[in-house]
């Protein structure tokens, strides 16, 4: 693995453990808390919180996988584990889903009277305010980077803010008087919660099956079309993440051309396309004479 594949994973690497213990932080908050005043809601946004860092520990683990170098049982690499381990984060946000929303129809039987003061709303706002800017630094950065990861696990954290917002309402709707509402909040934000799993799995799935990565097959015909000798170009495909794109197409050249000219042409074609669009990393050409007439 070259110097700048490395430093790149090391970067996603530690924007995670960073991420990683702003969440711990949090999620102590709100669960200690939430217990202290038996506020199911807030707990139940603490715990949600507490899976925020799991699911920097499971992207912590896919990066390591990710950036091993090609071997010879995975001659295209091993980047596709980075977008595998998301679904981990998927299925942990169905499973914290799954939990909620039994807490909750088990205290609409059982309900308890939550305390709540103002320190409650102040550990709120405060949390919300850092996963804002987490999820916004997170974010950004999968984008820049290019990071499956980081992109999931903002996405996690953007449910963490609207589950905190529908806490903070809660917890006014609980002081003027209306407590039942506490478990049915949890009910809400477990489905905040099995949304954001829903995204996750959808995009993971979208690279794992071989979904198209460029929709725009003109781009890439034009791009063809302006090497010297290429006469047509058709069948294009492509496959993979974003950042590491692999693309097949068919071109024709003239029947009467030389094997030699024909591989300087794919060659110019491999490298065009590699230029103009930066996430592709390997180009198949598969040349075909055109006949006259």
């Amino acid at each position: 693995m070259n110097s700048q594949v490395r430093e790149h994973y090391n970067r996603i690497r530690w924007i995670l453990v960073f991420v990683l213990l702003l969440n711990w932080l949090v999620a102590l908050a709100k669960i200690l808390y939430g217990l202290f005043t038996r506020c199911q809601s807030m707990t139940a946004d603490g715990f949600h919180s507490l899976s925020d860092g799991a699911s920097n520990i499971i992207g912590i683990i896919g990066i390591h996988f990710a950036c091993q170098p090609k071997d010879k049982e995975h001659p295209y690499g091993h980047k596709k584990y980075e977008t595998f381990f998301s679904l981990g984060i998927a299925a942990l946000l169905f499973l914290l889903a799954f939990n909620l929303a039994k807490a909750g129809i088990g205290r609409l039987y059982n309900p308890q009277v939550p305390h709540i003061d103002s320190t409650s709303f102040i550990i709120m706002m405060v949390t919300m305010a850092l996963n804002i800017a987490v999820m916004r630094y997170e974010h950004k950065k999968g984008k820049q980077l290019n990071s499956d990861i980081l992109i999931s696990d903002a996405l996690h954290t953007r449910a963490d803010i609207f589950t905190s917002l529908s806490v903070i309402i809660t917890l006014i709707v609980i002081k003027l008087g209306y407590p039942v509402l506490d478990p049915i909040a949890t009910i809400v934000i477990s489905l905040f919660i099995a949304h954001a799993g829903f995204d996750i799995a959808r995009h993971s799935s979208r690279v794992l099956c071989d979904t198209a990565v460029i929709m725009d097959d003109k781009r890439i015909a034009d791009i063809v079309l302006g090497i010297k000798g290429v006469k047509a170009c058709h069948k294009i495909r492509s496959r993979g993440r974003p950042d590491d794109v692999y693309l097949d197409l068919h071109v024709q050249v003239n029947a009467d051309m030389h094997m030699d000219n024909a591989h300087k042409i794919s060659y110019a074609i491999e490298a065009a396309i590699k230029k103009e669009i930066p996430g592709v990393t390997d180009v198949v050409v598969h040349m075909e004479p055109k006949e006259k007439g």
